[in-house]
């Protein structure tokens, strides 16, 4: 690729992904899928020939997305690929003066939809309620109401960690969460999720917190923001020890939805607590609960 060609591909992709940044507020981890998936076209373009960006064409992207194939890259990461670069060209071609958007014609590879693992009622009420709490260990109880917080809001790790204690309202039970693209929501908590957090800002939190603390309501042993890595494998270490080696950190999210949608919770109020964008992302816990009352049907009925 000629010099001037690949340096206006990279000035572009680096524009874009101020443009993800600042415009829309992605998470630092999906940005750099977005870099990383419109870089390895840049270096394919390099290798292939010179390709100015307005003479890019869709036979160019099918060529790039047929390597993708060749190298055994899994359907969903080459789905993902195929979807950076089409919310790039059409970013280039309505921002940028790109002449056409060639990226529309590039279609993804089907992938399978695997349904998210779930806890049954009973068995999250076991785990939640036989979870042992030390009062001179401010780290069991704060492990305590983090996963009594994530299971009754069904909010995210990411979200939950930047949670402040000002963004509880212990008056109305709720919480103002930050989710997505900076969108705020308001969502209920139960009343045991409520007494987990009063034990800890009572017992716990006074004694981790530092000068480096702030107004962050989960801390680190180190009296920082607790970070999203210590909370994800303070989970699976809890999940684990329990057997739930199929429940990833993020099945108390599922969990909560498919709770609620299995015992009559509208699907649009779900899609609300959750702080998803489209109904179609919510209603594969629909899929779920479908799934679950099919199989305690084989099990129950006498003629299933």
């Amino acid at each position: 690729m000629n010099v001037s060609n690949n340096r206006k591909l990279t000035a572009l992709r680096d524009d874009f992904v101020q443009f993800l940044k600042v415009e829309r507020g992605l998470s630092a981890h999906t940005i750099r899928s977005y870099h990383a998936d419109i870089t390895d076209l840049i270096d394919y373009l390099a290798r292939e020939g010179d390709v100015a960006i307005d003479d890019l064409t869709i036979h160019d992207l099918r060529g790039w997305l047929a390597a993708n194939y060749e190298r055994n890259l899994a359907a969903a990461t080459i789905a993902r690929r195929a979807a950076a670069i089409r919310a790039f060209t059409q970013w280039a071609h309505l921002r940028k003066g790109l002449k056409a958007d060639v990226g529309a014609q590039l279609v993804s590879p089907k992938v399978g939809k695997k349904l998210p693992e779930v806890l049954r009622v009973g068995q999250i009420t076991e785990l939640l309620n036989e979870l042992q709490l030390n009062a001179d260990d401010p780290e069991s109880i704060r492990d305590s109401a983090i996963l009594e917080v994530l299971y009754a809001t069904g909010i995210r790790v990411a979200e939950l960690v930047g949670l402040d204690i000002d963004d509880i309202d212990l008056s109305q039970n709720t919480i103002s969460v930050i989710g997505k693209g900076n969108k705020q929501r308001y969502v209920p908590m139960g009343a045991p999720a409520v007494r987990a957090v009063l034990n800890y800002l009572e017992l716990s939190r006074p004694k981790l917190v530092t000068k480096d603390s702030k107004s962050a309501l989960f801390l680190g042993l180190r009296g920082k923001r607790i970070d999203q890595r210590v909370v994800r494998a303070m989970v699976q270490h809890i999940l684990e020890s329990n057997d739930f080696t199929d429940v990833g950190p993020h099945g108390f999210r599922h969990s909560a939805a498919t709770h609620l949608i299995e015992n009559g919770a509208d699907i649009r109020s779900v899609q609300e607590l959750l702080g998803h964008s489209s109904l179609v992302t919510t209603q594969r816990y629909t899929h779920v609960a479908s799934e679950r009352l099919k199989s305690v049907y084989k099990q129950a009925h006498p003629r299933a």
